[in-house]
């Protein structure tokens, strides 16, 4: 924060009002199932962006970012166009607010992140709702946690155009310590989960392949299941989404759909019922069995789903090989990012030295790790 404050005086030559904290998540499990109306576990984590900002008293927006080193500037009251950069999330937030209320007041901001870009820990959504938060605070637009993840999450799909669900936006924003959250995204219940971990640690493993969600095929397998949705309409299932299967129908499912539309559907309504699974195992402390869940579901996501990719697999086979580790998953919308590992403490520094130098062995690339903790939403103070 010293580093963040002596940049924020640098840059705009006054002094900072108003102190920002917007964490990343990591999905425990109940991947790529939050746009199919079903259940996710994501919890908030200690990797974050923290800000500074300062109120105008017109309605210019100027942000520099430490780790790109670049300067932005924009005017609240200009028609906000996509440019293809990092602003991008900050206008959409702006652009989604304008119909909550007037925006009228802009500001200075210097942003700094330890937040790897890319890497599936959702630094996008992590922005959006520090960037709701701030510019609804300011300009007087009084606005629910709940209602501050659904306009981000309004902002990615309609103005950054990536179609995604609603799940990183929720959990970021309602986020809380040690904690993980259960999101029911049709009717958007949650419940809040101690995570009672008993000796054992979340090591979250970075592949560093570079990821560009909104280029890679997460539209495309949204399409694929809302084509697997019509079909069955077409045939007189009663659904409204994935979310209305179990898996007892996928065996007459097989016959009706197409073998790519079918191993979608497969994965999701199966994930679902690991997700369901996981909720109780974690709150009756049976780690062993939440991490056995974590191989099924990263099997399924592989095979059925197919956003793994060569990187994610090697991670996830090192980490089993480690003695120790319950279980290892990709998180995150996949093609790249990272994984999740349920590792005892014991064994993280040995889990840390070998799957990061078998992994460079098998890819010649250097993989990240960082040990998880749960921690709260985003938050916004006033100095």
């Amino acid at each position: 924060m010293r580093e963040l404050e002596g940049k924020f005086k640098e840059v705009f030559s006054r002094e900072p009002e108003i102190e920002l904290r917007s964490p990343g998540r990591v999905n425990l499990i109940g991947e790529h199932t939050d746009y199919n109306d079903g259940f996710v576990f994501p919890a908030a984590i200690n990797l974050e962006i923290r800000g500074l900002a300062a109120v105008r008293d017109d309605s210019g927006v100027n942000v520099y970012s430490m780790d790109f080193n670049e300067f932005k500037s924009f005017d609240i009251n200009n028609d906000l166009k996509k440019e293809g950069s990092w602003t991008d999330y900050i206008k959409g937030v702006i652009v989604e607010l304008k119909k909550s209320g007037e925006i009228s007041k802009g500001a200075d901001i210097v942003y700094s992140s330890n937040l790897p870009v890319g890497s599936g820990l959702s630094s996008s959504a992590a922005f959006e709702v520090i960037n709701a938060m701030l510019f609804s605070k300011i300009n007087g637009i009084d606005l629910s946690l709940r209602e501050i993840a659904l306009l981000s999450q309004r902002a990615e799909n309609k103005f950054v155009g990536v179609n995604c669900g609603i799940m990183d936006q929720f959990s970021i924003a309602l986020g809380k310590k040690d904690s993980a959250l259960f999101l029911d995204t049709k009717t958007l219940s949650y419940e809040i989960v101690p995570l009672n971990m008993k000796g054992y640690k979340i090591i979250i493993s970075n592949t560093n392949k570079p990821r560009e969600l909104s280029s890679s095929a997460y539209n495309e397998r949204r399409e694929e299941c809302e084509t697997a949705v019509s079909i069955l309409k077409k045939n007189n299932y009663d659904i409204s989404s994935l979310r209305d299967l179990n898996s007892s129908q996928l065996k007459e499912i097989a016959s009706i759909l197409p073998e790519i539309n079918f191993k979608r559907v497969k994965h999701v309504v199966e994930e679902n019922e690991r997700v369901l699974k996981s909720v109780e195992y974690l709150k009756s402390g049976d780690l062993e069995s939440f991490g056995k869940l974590l191989n099924e579901s990263h099997k399924s996501l592989k095979d059925y789903y197919e956003v793994s990719c060569g990187e994610l697999d090697i991670l996830v086979e090192e980490a089993m090989n480690i003695e120790g580790t319950l279980g290892s998953r990709m998180t995150g919308a996949g093609f790249g990012g990272c994984t999740i590992s349920i590792v005892r403490e014991d064994r993280i520094k040995d889990f840390i030295e070998k799957v990061g130098e078998n992994y460079f062995k098998r890819t010649d690339l250097k993989a990240d790790f960082y040990v998880s903790e749960a921690v709260n939403g985003a938050e916004i103070f006033f100095k």
